[in-house]
């Protein structure tokens, strides 16, 4: 797999999976935190969220401009690890649940992901840049697509353990207070508090509040707040174990910087990495490339608009019609269950798959038909809709969300009336193929096309395209609240469709930039 690359490969990829680690860290329990720390709706978690998202990505831009115009990338990328590290550490810091000042506290919560925002987009897009410059030298430049997909998977190795770790800390500081784990009592307290609960609701909360706490409840709004406060400071704690995969990204990067190439001593020219500057193209071609490459990020931001939902409304649909009662993985005395775990399929799926996609195009390469980048983001718009396909059949008997959200007078479902998490982990694993004929080669299709003086800004820019799509992602949360689940799906179905068809339309052209 790695005859053929550049020695830097992977070592970048190492350097990467702390980054991703608290990537999916955030994934898996930054909306489920929102909601059981301040009460909010899904709607008013999905503006935070999608902002959070679109900030990490849009700060791409600001960092591609630093780096590009420092000629610094190694140096702008440290300390975006850096600036990372500090935003975690800001919201690992345990504060009172019911928060005494919602504004204030939600405020500091918003400040941390603001600085996480800021470090990831002084980081991810240099780091993809340089690995883009290692495959300008013409010994490596056919391996190139190869070469991100295993770039790719490699980064992805600490996102499947992510999820895990961030169940288990929280689920160890619940049962350390003597409480169980159970995903509908945070909004059950949270409607409690609030004085919205009907009296079918109210006997299913003190229910579930004695299987939590396995004693009596005569106090039900003591438990609320205790459990509540127990609940929120095991993710506090959770988001804490990100700041130790930082550090290990840290350490990596410094140990192999060395192996990575410095963009000043880069030639287009001969290859020697040893030679001049940056070799300056025509301006009509400098446009054509540019005007391809804001071609291909509108198409795809319809993509990220639909596969992000991944860490919102499936992580909603995992908590709230899901039955995990099957899902029962211990590490000691610790159960590792809850909605978050769902998180780690995605890279999962990435690592095991990885291979043998590459193998599979790598194949069709040999017989002369391997199609090009273009073609192959069209052919995964088109597989992520059939993902959507999938979870719009499974979800077509569900009820509307207001028919079991406490806070508008609902009961939660019981796990017999919930569906099968296969469902869910079949439409992960079609997201994710969809994904790899995407993300890692629209990264790769953007280092090959992006005019020499300008790979940290037009990684960037990739990276925007994917800020807009997350910005859009809180119309999915305004859907699952208020319309059937089934057509909530079906609008990921129309616009990846769409996005399919624009790329198609598109092709010849882009093919013949690219070339």
């Amino acid at each position: 797999m790695f005859k053929g690359h550049p020695k830097g490969l992977i070592a970048a990829a190492l350097a990467n999976m702390g980054e991703r680690f608290g990537f999916y860290t955030m994934m898996a329990i930054l909306s489920l935190f929102i909601q059981a720390k301040f009460g909010l709706d899904g709607k008013n978690t999905g503006y935070i969220y999608a902002t959070f998202y679109a900030s990490i990505y849009i700060l791409a831009l600001v960092g591609g401009v630093i780096a590009d115009r420092s000629r610094n990338y190694k140096g702008t990328i440290l300390i975006g690890l850096i600036i990372m590290a500090a935003g975690y550490a800001a919201i690992a810091i345990p504060t009172p649940t019911p928060v005494p000042n919602k504004a204030l506290y939600l405020s500091i919560t918003c400040l941390g992901l603001f600085v996480i925002a800021f470090g990831n987009g002084l980081f991810k897009g240099n780091l993809q840049a340089l690995v883009g410059q290692m495959y300008d030298n013409p010994a490596y430049s056919s391996k190139r697509d190869s070469g991100f997909s295993v770039f790719y998977m490699f980064i992805n190795v600490g996102a499947i353990f992510a999820p895990f770790a961030a169940v288990y800390v929280r689920n160890w500081w619940l049962q350390r207070n003597g409480f169980l784990y159970n995903a509908d009592l945070p909004a059950l307290c949270h409607a409690h508090l609030n004085g919205t609960l009907t009296p079918e609701a109210s006997a299913t909360l003190q229910q579930l509040a004695e299987q939590a706490s396995q004693v009596a409840i005569t106090d039900m709004t003591a438990f609320s707040q205790n459990y509540l406060n127990v609940f929120s400071t095991g993710f506090h704690y959770a988001f804490a174990v990100a700041i130790i995969a930082m550090a290990i990204s840290f350490f990596i990067y410094i140990l192999n910087k060395q192996k990575f190439p410095n963009p000043n001593f880069v030639s287009h020219k001969t290859g020697d990495s040893s030679a001049g500057s940056i070799t300056k193209m025509d301006i009509k071609e400098v446009k054509q490339r540019m005007y391809a490459l804001l071609a291909v990020y509108g198409v795809v931001i319809f993509f990220w608009f639909s596969f992000h939902q991944n860490g919102l409304t499936l992580t909603f649909f995992a908590k709230d019609y899901t039955d995990l009662s099957g899902i029962n993985i211990s590490l000691g005395s610790i159960s590792i269950r809850g909605a978050e775990i769902f998180q780690s399929i995605n890279p999962f799926f990435v690592v095991f798959l990885t291979p043998i996609i590459v193998g599979f195009f790598g194949w069709l390469n040999r017989k002369g038909k391997e199609p090009s980048t273009p073609k192959k983001i069209a052919i995964g718009m088109l597989i992520a809709a059939l993902g959507y396909v999938v979870m719009s059949i499974g979800s077509a008997k569900l009820p509307l969300f207001t028919t079991i959200d406490p806070e508008s007078g609902g009961v939660p479902l019981l796990d017999a009336q919930k569906v099968t998490p296969f469902l869910l982990i079949a439409t992960y694993f079609i997201l994710t193929v969809a994904e790899l004929f995407i993300s890692p080669l629209g990264i790769s299709f953007v280092s090959k096309v992006a005019p020499p003086q300008y790979q940290g800004l037009m990684q960037g820019g990739w990276l925007g395209a994917t800020a807009i799509g997350n910005q859009l992602l809180f119309i999915g949360a305004i859907f699952y609240e208020s319309i059937p689940l089934w057509l909530t799906w079906g609008l990921f179905v129309v616009v990846c469709l769409i996005s399919m068809t624009l790329m198609l339309i598109m092709l010849k052209w882009l093919e013949r930039v690219a070339r």
